[in-house]
């Protein structure tokens, strides 16, 4: 695999989204105000208020004149102003956070590093919110920020995520929403409170001398009554009035003509269609209807749907006259949203059954300029699902089912495909998708399918397709997929030596724009080697995938393998080094906007057992419960398993035995595939026995295990000493320390095991000085159950004077013992944002107050307190201020 490890570097671009592709530039450009725009003072006046109120609101109906306003006010000022115009793809709070970040930047407001772009387009962590807020509030000069056609963003949480920036951001933050509806956001609270600057629909309506002057601009000079009439008949709306000038010039008798239009016109539909669009030449008419099926055109796609050469000058003429084509800029265009709507109502009245050949076109249009999303929203609507899931898989997009910010949008729109769609390409998709949803059966079998396909079906050499050769390394992704499914490493080795091959042979730069695909391969056969027990090569692969690039495309996969990585360590005995590489997962996908459901969950997995292992339980249960909500893409017996053990040991450390037994799922234990796997499920059997008085059975359910897991071992060494067999017990731990004993997870239990045999043959000088070795070996790793878990013969050691330094400050209080005191209180070491905790309810906040000072929710608060009640050993809040100041805490 080391074509594969060394692949997936992909260039990087400050205008490449987190996907991987070009943002859409046109939405940060101010739009081209029209020869005939007119500018009006009395709101560009009022627009001015916006730079002292942190919100302004620009509210009218459509055609009203909003965005044009606010772009001529922006062009005035004279200072950067971040512009972006929503989509109705916006609905989603990564991609719209995205966006507005990028128009942040585009602007040049300096945006920290560290504040990165969502990866998961259907959310935003609260974190990175607070983030952005945090970096505007500090600014001297307020960031101004423009969104245009608000209204597409409908979705109650972006509003309320948009209200949280806009309050926090203080005066570092002026808000301008264009918007054609009431927003969502408390404008009543910003009323009340005189923040709010407001423009309406009311006030955007032109005056008579406005529209008298308006008229002058397109060559129509009209008696005053005449315009007076024509504001009252279209109430003074901007694009009404425009409609009519553009009309009414071509006529002989243009006062006649609008008098006529007023009253025998009740709809904008009516006239576009009878007036403006019939004014136009037959080509003209054609284009444009042609052309209502795209969002966004240019002339030579125009010419393409058109089958003719004069799209450029058409548009650009249209353009001119502000004919309802609005210039996107870099020779792209788009049509008014209600114009294009109307035009394809019409254009399924004059020609039914045009509509799906005119997607098919843009499809095979765009996927020459290598637009794929277009490409394949066109595909679909023409209901050309070969075409469509073969240019998906040609590009080597199939790891975009698994990862990245479509990964919603492409599986909803690949479920439309109807059972007539038989192609290698469209087996592969839906095999994909039966493998996202965990049906290993039905997965594999359309894969085959599709492999025996691909290895009998004939290039035609006048296809321009690229072959085979990408159908059949995204079939090896989904091959890997499946055998981690399964944890069959054969399968797996044979996946990614086929890709290693094929890889070879497709174009080098889709490797480069879906570096998804390598790094997932990646991932599927670290995972399998993990499940195998070979941890080493697992590493090497995993190690691999973490390290490649793809932005936001690659986020969740990079966390995976990192918290995979992470789960190595973890197994080794290497406490610190696990909580560093899962601590780095998380914080990574926090910074690209990931929440805990986004990913696999096993970096919270490993935080959990690190808790665990040091005594911090009710920290390991909500990490628990965490990684438990993950959305998982696949079903992955590696973190099935390593749920399976840090539940157990949870429910070990409160004293559940039952439960704990219980929680080992019996495939995993029976599963001769995973010795590690095998191996924890014995020792939590053999704590389990052990701690109910079974010593002997304890040690005969280790003896099941022939791998020699050094953990494995030293239980085994605690079972016998507790049957009483001290000598077998030091021969477990002598032939551990000849084999390697791992990390101090390992090594400090075996040692404890040591004294507690040296102290029962009454040598108290020995057994003390092997604590004291435990002791210092675990303080740097913080590590605490082992000692708990030693019983209570440990506890007259740990209050002696040599130990009681070693222990302070981490395990014990460390205040001087007395010969007649009982052993020392044993107080955990408080978190990081258990201390803040502590430090704000030492301040008299209530519940709600620190959960909004540190931006984490009431229960979150509410878990840390009980925390540190639990580690202070108190039970109300005034007694935990008192001990933290007795423990100099606070």
């Amino acid at each position: 695999m080391a074509g594969i490890e060394e692949s997936g570097q992909g260039a990087t671009d400050a205008w490449v989204d987190p996907m991987g592709d070009p943002f859409l530039r046109t939405r940060f450009a101010l739009p081209t105000r029209p020869a005939t725009f007119l500018r009006r003072e009395r709101l560009v006046g009022h627009l001015d208020q916006a730079l002292l109120t942190p919100l302004t609101v620009v509210n009218g109906a459509a055609g009203a004149g909003k965005t044009l306003l606010v772009a001529d006010w922006v062009t005035g000022l004279g200072r950067p102003v971040a512009w972006f115009t929503a989509d109705a793809g916006d609905q989603r709070p990564g991609m719209f956070w995205a966006y507005v970040l990028q128009a942040l930047r585009a602007s040049g407001v300096p945006v920290p590093g560290e504040i990165r772009c969502p990866a998961d387009a259907s959310r935003v962590d609260r974190k990175l919110l607070a983030r952005l807020a945090a970096e505007l509030s500090g600014r001297d000069r307020p960031a101004l920020v423009v969104l245009d056609e608000y209204d597409r963003v409908s979705a109650p949480e972006i509003a309320e995520q948009l209200e949280f920036v806009l309050r926090h951001a203080g005066p570092g933050m002026r808000l301008i929403l264009v918007t054609r509806t009431e927003p969502l956001l408390p404008v009543h609270r910003y009323r009340a409170a005189g923040d709010l600057t407001e423009i309406r629909n009311a006030e955007l309506a032109f005056t008579p001398e406005e529209a008298a002057l308006l008229l002058e601009l397109h060559g129509l000079r009209l008696p005053a009554h005449a315009v007076g009439a024509l504001v009252d008949r279209t109430g003074g709306w901007a694009a009404g009035l425009r409609l009519c000038a553009l009309a009414a010039r071509e006529s002989p008798d243009p006062q006649t003509y609008l008098k006529e239009f007023e009253a025998g016109r009740s709809t904008v539909a009516d006239y576009l269609l009878a007036e403006v669009l019939k004014s136009r030449t037959a080509e003209t008419q054609d284009l444009l209807l042609r052309v209502s099926v795209l969002e966004r055109l240019c002339p030579d796609l125009a010419d393409a749907l058109t089958e003719r050469t004069d799209a450029e000058p058409v548009l650009a003429q249209l353009h001119r006259e502000n004919a309802f084509v609005e210039d996107l800029g870099h020779s792209w265009y788009r049509l008014h949203p209600l114009f294009r709507e109307i035009l394809r109502a019409h254009l399924r009245v004059r020609c039914p059954g045009l509509e799906p050949e005119l997607h098919r076109r843009a499809a095979r249009w765009l996927l020459r300029s290598g637009s794929l999303p277009e490409t394949i929203a066109h595909g679909a609507a023409a209901g050309d699902w070969e075409f469509t899931a073969g240019a998906f898989v040609d590009d080597l997009a199939i790891g975009q089912l698994f990862t990245g910010l479509r990964r919603d949008e492409l599986t909803e729109l690949f479920s439309r495909m109807g059972p007539e769609a038989t192609s290698p390409a469209t087996d592969i998709v839906r095999a994909a998708g039966d493998l996202s949803r965990c049906d290993l059966d039905r997965g594999l079998a359309r894969l085959h399918h599709a492999e025996a396909r691909l290895a009998t079906d004939v290039p035609d050499p006048a296809d321009d397709a690229p072959g085979p050769a990408a159908a059949m390394l995204s079939c090896a992704l989904l091959e890997a997929l499946a055998a981690r499914m399964a944890g069959s490493l054969d399968q797996a080795e044979t996946a990614a030596e086929a890709a290693e091959e094929l890889r070879r042979v497709v174009p080098a730069h889709r490797l480069e724009q879906h570096s998804e695909l390598t790094a997932l391969l990646l991932t599927h056969l670290g995972s399998t080697r993990l499940w195998a027990g070979r941890f080493e090569d697992a590493r090497t692969a995993l190690s691999a995938a973490a390290g490649c690039s793809g932005g936001a495309s690659t986020a969740l996969v990079r966390e995976e393998s990192l918290g995979l990585l992470a789960l190595i360590d973890y197994l080794n005995g290497w406490l610190g080094r696990a909580e560093h590489k899962a601590s780095a997962a998380v914080t990574d996908s926090e910074r690209f906007g990931l929440c805990g459901p986004s990913g696999s969950g096993i970096g919270r997995l490993v935080l959990a057992a690190v808790a665990v292992d040091r005594d911090e339980l009710a920290q390991a249960r909500a990490l628990l419960d965490e990684a438990v909500g993950s959305r998982l893409a696949v079903r992955d017996p590696v973190t099935a398993a390593a749920r399976s053990m840090v539940t157990a040991r949870l429910l070990l450390a409160r004293g559940k035995t039952r439960a704990a037994l219980a929680a080992v799922d019996p495939a995993v234990v029976a599963d001769v595939a995973s010795p590690w796997a095998r191996a924890h499920a014995a020792l939590v059997a053999s704590v389990a026995h052990l701690a109910e008085g079974r010593p002997d059975m304890a040690a005969e359910v280790l003896r099941q295990v022939t791998d020699g897991q050094p953990a494995c071992v030293v239980q085994a060494a605690r079972a016998q000493l507790a049957a009483g067999r001290p000598g077998a017990a030091l021969d477990l731990l002598d032939r551990l320390r000849t084999e390697g004993a791992g990390g101090p997870a390992v090594t400090v239990r075996a040692t404890l095991v040591r004294a507690q045999a040296v102290l029962e043959a009454g040598d108290f000088a020995a057994a003390s000085k092997l604590v004291g070795q435990a002791l210092l070996e675990a303080r740097r790793e913080r590590l605490r159950r082992p000692f708990i878990e030693a019983g209570p013969w440990i506890r007259r050691l740990l209050g002696t004077a040599p130990l009681r330094p070693l222990a302070a400050g981490w395990f014990t209080t460390g205040e001087p013992s007395r010969p007649d005191a009982p052993a020392p209180l044993v107080v955990q070491e408080l978190s990081g944002r258990e201390r803040d905790v502590l430090q704000r309810l030492a301040q008299m906040m209530s519940t709600e107050e620190i959960a909004a000072d540190l931006c984490v929710s009431v229960n979150t608060v509410k878990t840390h307190l009980k925390s540190v009640y639990r580690k202070l050993a108190v039970n109300r809040r005034n007694e935990a201020v008192r001990r933290a100041r007795e423990l100099r805490l606070l």
